[in-house]
């Protein structure tokens, strides 16, 4: 039997609203320094789970996290974990679900953009305001050869609260007393000098666009921008470029405890890179609603396994598989609906 035209459309509009209701949309938030990762992980689970959606918000680690403490989103994303204080505000139990590590960069403006070879103390003044000129004595005696302008550094940094300021204070308080006394470590914190920038993006585009600048982004913004980075020096003495292979050298010997809150910069090891953190998804021990905690813990179950097999095009270190193994039984113990 052929339906009238009107009644076919209707019977038609009928069935597309119903898929569309059908379709769960999970909804994020947080790190920058993810951001790529997410992305990609996102489009491509479409194709493997048609019927939920991810909504992620690069809004920065610090915001990520006070939006799944006021539970506005399913999931959060920090590249810091977060502290007892935060954990405490939260109503119910959340879980860090490490995903994939990364590097924090040393990025600049000089003519000819030279790979410079720096070390922390060198790092942390620049940052505190102390060495100042391009030629600075600190910087050229680590850069024989190198033609140095007698200009100002221009330090730029974020602005938002950032799980990639975290990484980074957190290494400068591990290489400079001064440093961790006068400021410390935090996903936002009082700079000393500079300009800011919100979000990875925006330190790139201050620093692509004013010569002289000196900042820190995650490796894949610098590696998308075609932008110079520093060589850091570790604490076996070696100068390391940062890449997957030492930034999954760095992660190889972090202690990691069983709540999965660990630091891994400043990493012993010949082939370290010293400015090395690791993202977690934020997510809630029990899922209230039982149809979004399935479908993440389907997701996180994906992430974990095919999933990390798209981390090193992007310039992102994969989980080492006896790691992957202890988050996945964590995983597993998320709690959905009744359960």
């Amino acid at each position: 039997m052929t339906l009238p035209k009107p009644l076919a459309f209707l019977l038609a509009a009928s069935l597309l609203a119903g898929h569309a209701l059908a379709q769960l949309t999970m909804t994020g938030a947080g790190s920058t320094f993810v951001y790529p990762m997410c992305s990609k992980w996102f489009d491509a689970y479409a194709k493997v789970d048609p019927s939920v959606r991810f909504n992620y918000q690069s809004i920065g680690s610090g915001g990520g996290q006070k939006q799944i403490i006021a539970q506005t989103v399913d999931f959060g994303a920090s590249d810091g974990p977060m502290s007892d204080a935060n954990l405490a505000k939260a109503p119910g139990k959340i879980l860090h679900i490490p995903v994939v590590a990364g590097a924090d960069v040393l990025t600049y403006n000089l003519p000819g953009n030279p790979t410079l070879k720096l070390d922390g103390p060198t790092i942390a003044n620049i940052f505190l305001g102390t060495v100042t000129k391009w030629n600075d004595p600190a910087i050229a005696s680590q850069n024989p050869g190198v033609q140095l302008p007698d200009t100002d550094i221009i330090v730029v940094h974020r602005t938002d609260g950032s799980g990639t300021t975290y990484i980074f204070t957190d290494y400068l308080s591990k290489v400079s007393p001064e440093w961790k006394t006068k400021v410390g470590t935090n996903t936002a914190v009082k700079w000393p000098t500079g300009l800011g920038g919100k979000g990875n993006e925006g330190v790139s585009g201050q620093i692509q666009q004013t010569p002289g600048t000196f900042g820190y982004v995650e490796l894949i913004y610098a590696v998308q921008n075609k932008m110079p980075v520093a060589q850091v020096k570790n604490p076996s003495g070696a100068y390391i470029s940062p890449s997957t292979d030492s930034v999954t050298a760095a992660l190889a010997s972090a202690q990691i405890p069983d709540d999965f809150r660990f630091s891994m910069t400043n990493a012993p090891g010949a082939d370290a890179y010293p400015i090395s953190g690791v993202t977690w998804l934020l997510v809630y021990q029990k899922q209230d609603n039982p149809d979004k905690g399935k479908k993440m813990v389907e997701f996180l179950k994906w992430a974990l396994t095919a999933g990390e097999d798209m981390a090193t095009p992007l310039d992102y270190a994969p989980l080492p598989q006896s790691l992957r193994d202890r988050v996945l039984k964590r995983v597993s113990e998320i709690q959905v609906g009744s359960q």
